[in-house]
């Protein structure tokens, strides 16, 4: 396979560390720690730059907190300079992967992502009339970093390159540290186990390094088995066919093939069934002509309308702030049949713009 041998100077150009900067603060510029570091941007890249080209950055400790929405889930915030190295790392090495990915693959790809993915699914459900659906058990806490730091070197030869990765991937090991037993596997050796794992959920390299780690499966599954009806987004899979036996036989050798990579499906989640049941997927239950809103999705937009308008209502935000989140909401549910759910939740929450010297 092709190596790039000469990689490292291209991340640490100031032009790729000031785009980094870039992308790493869209939409958060008034963040503290953000502004914190825009407020003397040209020193602080200059510094990051220094530390990189000598080889003497190091990676900072982790913020962590958990979210309840869809499931419990612990997200770890990096700290933002961590953050535009993370962004000037990407912006050199995802290029060449990308062209090593398979059509299909739908999360955190340029013109890809949830709602590309939803119109996949749905033209694959009108082609095909049985699905098998599958989702990895704690994908993130349990990404082996050996095989993944195996998977980087096949297309990056610069050593500076794949020590920084390896930092990087070092910095996220303790955040999973503590969950969960070692997991065993059919040809594992006897250390295999006890092997650095895990990823942060929030790191971009994180988003990045699971389409990379996963790749192998999504090559397998369209090349080896012959599925042309499949679906991924980063660990849910969706495998279509004409009939449940051929099904059932992917199944299996899916699990087989996932052991490879350490990994393992839920059980009690992976299902077989016809595709005019609706397929549950992304917070959608996807039909082949229509598509719905998952239940909770709606509730979860009711109340966090409800704090946006009481944040209004107490001026900590503006109404172009309150509209523009709003508006974000309701142009992801125009994506299905979800018109009635839209004017039923908004029509019970009419909110008024502020005018000046109203109290």
């Amino acid at each position: 396979m092709k190596t790039h041998k000469q990689l490292y100077p291209q991340i640490v150009e100031f032009w790729n560390l000031h785009r980094a900067y870039r992308n790493a603060s869209r939409g958060k510029t008034g963040h503290p720690d953000v502004a914190a570091f825009e407020y003397d941007l040209e020193k602080n890249l200059l510094a990051l730059q220094s530390e990189l080209e000598t080889q003497t950055y190091h990676p900072g400790a982790y913020r962590n907190f958990h979210i309840d929405d869809p499931k419990p889930r612990l997200i770890s915030a990096a700290p933002f300079r961590d953050r535009v190295a993370h962004h000037a790392l990407c912006q050199i090495i995802e290029p060449l992967f990308e062209r090593r990915f398979i059509y299909d693959s739908y999360a955190n790809r340029k013109g890809k992502g949830t709602h590309a993915a939803l119109n996949r699914a749905q033209q694959f459900a009108r082609q095909y009339p049985y699905v098998l659906q599958l989702d990895l058990e704690h994908f993130f806490p349990t990404m082996d970093h050996a095989i993944l730091r195996a998977q980087l070197a096949r297309v990056i030869a610069d050593p500076r390159v794949l020590q920084l990765a390896d930092l990087i991937l070092e910095s996220g090991a303790p955040v999973h540290a503590a969950e969960g037993a070692p997991r065993y596997f059919a040809n594992d050796d006897l250390f295999a186990g006890l092997r650095p794992r895990g990823l942060p959920i929030g790191n971009l390299t994180s988003q990045f390094w699971a389409n990379v780690y996963l790749n192998p499966l999504d090559h397998f599954i369209q090349r080896e088995l012959k599925c042309h009806g499949y679906v991924r987004y980063v660990d849910d899979l969706l495998l279509f066919a004409p009939d449940k036996l051929t099904l059932h036989a992917w199944r299996r050798t899916v699990d087989e093939f996932a052991a490879n990579l350490r990994q393992k499906f839920h059980e009690e989640r992976a299902a077989v069934y016809p595709v005019a049941t609706g397929i549950p997927f992304l917070g959608w239950r996807v039909y082949p002509d229509h598509r719905r809103l998952k239940r909770r999705n709606g509730i979860a937009f009711q109340r966090r309308f409800a704090r946006l308008r009481r944040a209004y209502a107490e001026e900590r935000i503006t109404f172009d702030q309150l509209t523009a989140s709003v508006n974000g909401w309701i142009a992801h549910a125009a994506h299905g049949n979800t018109w009635g759910l839209r004017r039923a939740l908004l029509s019970q929450m009419p909110v008024a713009r502020r005018t000046a010297g109203s109290t």
